[in-house]
């Protein structure tokens, strides 16, 4: 099939895998507004559809200092179990609305103390919701995996807490563990003490790196704290030149470490300049073990079916290429082995080879 033949309702049926994907930046807006209300929150304005052009607004700054100030008010109304369940079971209903049959959330728990639950209280709280979610979507004939990665703030100090809590919650719907907050001034390195006890204790780990950050800050994700996947990683196209891949690149490339990347968000923050030139496209060709995420779904007024949309109508994408990403989420989730094989074999390539 062309791109050019591709209909949206044709892309939000295709099964999708998203791998990046935040909590507190996929809120409904009507949510954020009702939520709002309750807690005596003030918003830039209380009309839903108001508020998801501000949100666009404010972050198509460019700058992603701007970007993550606009999670104030998405956070404001996560400080309740009633803001955190409901929340996170529209955040799966949402997910299987869009055709996604995998879907990992990651999200800081320390951001969510303000109301007075503790950290684990948190997490206990979200994988309810979760819960909730999947089995009112599966109920309604849309089954979706979901799990939960856990992020400690690279700018603060409860990284090994957030890293104590993934180990705790693994084998009860946490996958993994990432770090979140600004690049800039805040190197991974600062958190190898979390990040050996993630290794020792077998519990697997992205780091967000080469977003705002170059080159340097995918190596020491990958070679210093030992990452297994790393978050956006558009900056490693600095180590290839004409298409060849540097040392740095190579060893992403040759060790099929997923590159979880994120077209508009990457725009709104400054890290690409456009779709058609993202650099997923070409990392993709070159063999990369790239993948499509939608980051923060509210904040950057995406889902995956858009991404994928943009992608074909402005790069030049076909199904081919669409199913090339997805299976690669799959191969690098964090998940049993088996478990990635019967989702690619029983969900993901039957429902592509139904749209080729």
């Amino acid at each position: 099939m062309s791109s050019t033949r591709i209909d949206t309702e044709t892309l939000r049926r295709l099964p999708k895998a998203v791998l990046h994907d935040h909590l507190d930046g996929g809120l409904r807006p009507a949510t954020v507004v009702e939520l709002a209300e309750a807690v005596g929150h003030t918003l830039p304005t209380t009309d839903p559809d108001e508020l998801a052009a501000w949100y666009v607004e404010a972050a198509n700054s460019g700058d992603l200092v701007r970007y993550i100030a606009t999670f104030e008010h998405t956070l404001a109304v996560m400080q309740t179990r009633e803001g955190l369940l409901r929340t996170a079971e529209e955040y799966v209903l949402d997910l299987a609305a869009d055709g996604v049959v995998y879907g990992e959330v990651r999200y800081a728990p320390e951001l969510n103390t303000r109301g007075g639950l503790t950290m684990r209280e948190v997490v206990e709280t979200v994988q309810e919701g979760l819960a909730a979610g999947r089995a009112k979507a599966a109920a309604a004939g849309t089954p979706v995996r979901v799990g939960t990665l856990l992020c400690g703030m690279r700018m603060f100090d409860r990284v090994r807490e957030a890293a104590d809590l993934a180990v705790a919650f693994r084998d009860a719907g946490v996958v993994g563990f990432d770090i979140a907050g600004a690049e800039d001034g805040f190197p991974p390195a600062d958190h190898l003490d979390a990040f050996a006890h993630l290794r020792r204790e077998n519990v697997p780990f992205t780091i967000h790196a080469g977003e705002a950050h170059g080159l340097p800050s995918i190596h020491q994700a990958l070679q210093v704290c030992g990452a297994q996947r790393i978050g956006h990683g558009v900056r490693i196209t600095d180590d290839i030149v004409d298409g060849k891949p540097g040392r740095l690149a190579g060893w992403v490339r040759d060790r099929r470490i997923a590159l979880e990347m994120c077209p508009t968000s990457n725009l709104q923050t400054g890290a690409a300049i456009s779709i058609a030139g993202h650099p997923v496209t070409a990392l993709k060709d070159l063999g990369f073990r790239v993948t499509l995420n939608t980051d923060n779904r509210l904040v950057s007024g995406t889902t995956m079916t858009r991404e994928m949309s943009l992608l074909v109508e402005q790069a030049g994408w076909t199904v081919e290429d669409l199913r090339t990403v997805t299976v690669n989420a799959v191969k690098s989730a964090f998940l049993p082995f088996d478990e990635r094989n019967a989702l690619l074999r029983d969900v993901v390539l039957p429902g592509y080879a139904s749209a080729l």
